[in-house]
């Protein structure tokens, strides 16, 4: 677009927003004539997918504004009118998290929302997404709304859709919704009811306090120790985000009685004064809680980003220092825990197990072993969700636990999506365990790893911007498709697995090179980022007497190799030299 039809565009969108804000804030972009500004956000609309909406905060149909808010709720709401019989009756669960802007998010979603004869069940003060999820289950609502860009920087905000049955929508809803969206009307034509009139219309339900109390009462039946500590030390962080009364309140009622809170951190703040990126994973991120676990000697430290639906953890080593562990080594001994200790407390069903197809394969060697049944599935936990519905149905299994590598993970059906307060919860139940057995989390990481070998992981992004970018990355992958290695480094490749052609999972641009003696890796281009993502893995058994750590340092050794022989080999099939 030129620079005067990206005006025309910005003026047809200024007599639609119905935010003084955003009109203040686009006005003074046209003063200024920045054109690359325009052009960014006029390079189309926020693309409402499975994960719903998530962008910047800012004028233009580019951003996240409660213009593009007020005309995602109705397409929603058009569509649940469509597609569910009954959506008057249940309503729809709103929530929203700490960050700037939600508030007046949510409260447009549930305005609108009533405005088309659907009740909202709001909440009305910021609440954790794993509360959301819940409610929607609990109530028996037809969907749920919750504002929310999770771990993002400060200027990203969402709009999180979850269906009927509590999980993230998936395919054909997405598609469905997107193409209500586009037929609505410009934003200020959007009907909101009032408040008030909502509310006497019997349109608007506060949620009460009660609804957190049974969110509370559940999480605590997922223990499987059940007795707390006097002497477990704990640090918690909230990352500035909702999760910290709930965290308290969670651990206090399950008997914990050393925990300590980052102070600086415990506040909701949207501005994240202390971390750029708040989210666990990110370098510097966890520096505060480190310090303050140092101060008190944690044993254990638990992070959650700032809505609340991931989970962080650190232990203490055989060596006495503080560990950050992998996304997919509390996976694992969350998964094991819940089969291996879980299992005895409650026969009946055939317990099952879900984790995606980039995160580690242990849980599934572990839940062969013990009795489960496993899927891998997408990247998301949509899918993972969405699985153990289907398999609940089909077979009747009963969902015990699932995982994917990037923190997410769900013990139960007391949600359905990750929840990160359930996670901690239930992880502080087994360093318990571990305590009143006389070992320690770490100890008991390893007699896992002794069992069903020790499992490294790595994880190597790569970014490409822009329309050349995309180009790039799809090369790549078409370059590796076409000429895929039968070697990688010392291992050769058994198994080649092509998720476009939609065999198993539904179609989806990812690769899978499974290697001779355990391992493989994955690759896959993000799909909300200029990025190509590679996932890598290796097993290696440690010797007869070996001590895991002197097999891990040979197995991180391997890896790197692993990793170097199979990046040369990208590079080989189209992949510029860059750093990752």
């Amino acid at each position: 677009m030129d620079a005067t039809e990206l005006k025309n565009k910005a003026e047809s969108w200024l007599r639609a927003d119905p935010d003084p804000a955003t009109v203040a804030e686009l006005r003074e972009v046209l003063a200024r004539g920045d054109v690359a500004d325009l052009a960014d956000r006029f390079a189309g609309d926020l693309e409402f997918g499975t994960a719903g909406l998530r962008g910047v905060m800012g004028a233009g149909p580019n951003r996240m504004n409660r213009a593009v808010v007020r005309r995602t709720t109705a397409g929603l709401a058009r569509y649940l009118k469509a597609t569910v019989p009954d959506v008057a009756r249940r309503g729809v669960v709103v929530g929203r998290d700490g960050r700037r802007l939600s508030a007046e998010l949510a409260e447009d979603t549930a305005r609108v929302l009533a405005a088309e004869g659907i009740p909202a069940h709001f909440f009305p003060s910021m609440v954790p997404t794993p509360l959301a999820a819940f409610a929607t289950l609990h109530l028996g609502a037809a969907a749920g709304v919750m504002v929310t860009a999770s771990h993002n920087p400060p200027e990203y905000n969402g709009f999180k859709v979850y269906w009927g049955n509590g999980a993230q929508i998936i395919p054909p809803h997405d598609k469905g919704i997107a193409a209500e969206i586009a037929r609505v009307e410009p934003a200020n034509q959007v009907r909101l009811l009032a408040v008030d009139e909502a509310r006497a219309r019997g349109l608007w339900h506060e949620l009460p306090d009660s609804l957190g109390e049974a969110y509370l009462e559940a999480i605590l039946r997922l223990r499987v120790h059940g007795r707390g500590s006097d002497s477990l030390r704990i640090v918690y962080t909230a990352m500035h985000g909702v999760g910290g009364v709930w965290m308290e309140r969670a651990l206090a009622r399950a008997g914990f009685r050393h925990v300590h809170v980052v102070a600086e951190q415990h506040q909701p703040d949207g501005t994240f004064p202390t971390v750029r990126f708040p989210n666990p994973e990110e370098p510097g991120a966890m520096d505060l809680s480190l310090a303050t676990a140092r101060r008190v000697n944690a044993d254990l430290v638990l992070a959650n980003d700032p809505d609340a639906d991931r989970l962080a953890v650190m232990v203490r080593g055989e060596d006495g220092a503080l560990r950050m562990l992998t996304g997919n080594e509390v996976g694992v001994l969350l998964g094991h825990y819940v089969l291996a200790q879980g299992a005895k407390q409650a026969a009946g069903a055939t317990p099952h197990v879900v984790t995606t197809i980039v995160s580690s394969t242990q849980l599934g060697d572990m839940a062969r072993e013990l009795g489960a049944a496993y899927d891998e599935v997408l990247t998301g936990f949509k899918w993972i969700a969405n699985r153990a519905l289907e398999r609940e149905r089909a077979e009747g299994t009963r969902f015990v636990f699932g995982y994917e590598e990037a923190l997410g993970y769900c013990v139960g059906t007391v949600t359905r999506d990750k929840d990160g307060v359930g996670a901690a919860l239930v992880f502080a139940d087994l360093a318990a365990w571990c305590e009143a057995r006389g070992t320690t989390v770490a100890v008991y990481l390893e007699e896992i790893q002794r069992r069903f070998g020790l499992y490294v992981s790595a994880q190597r992004n790569f970014t490409f911007p822009g329309a050349q970018g995309a180009q790039v990355i799809a090369r790549i992958m078409e370059g590796l498709r076409a000429s895929p290695p039968s070697r990688v480094g010392a291992r050769t490749v058994r198994a080649v697995t092509d998720y476009k052609k939609g065999e198993k999972l539904p179609p989806s641009n990812v690769l899978a090179f499974e290697l001779e003696g355990g391992g493989r890796v994955t690759a896959r281009p993000s799909g909300t980022e200029p990025k190509i993502k590679y996932y890598f893995e290796l097993k290696e058994t440690p010797g007869p007497g070996e001590p895991v750590s002197a097999a891990r340092v040979r197995a991180e050794a391997q890896l790197q190799q692993f990793i170097d022989a199979f990046l040369a080999l990208a590079r080989e099939r189209g992949q510029p030299e860059v750093t990752a």
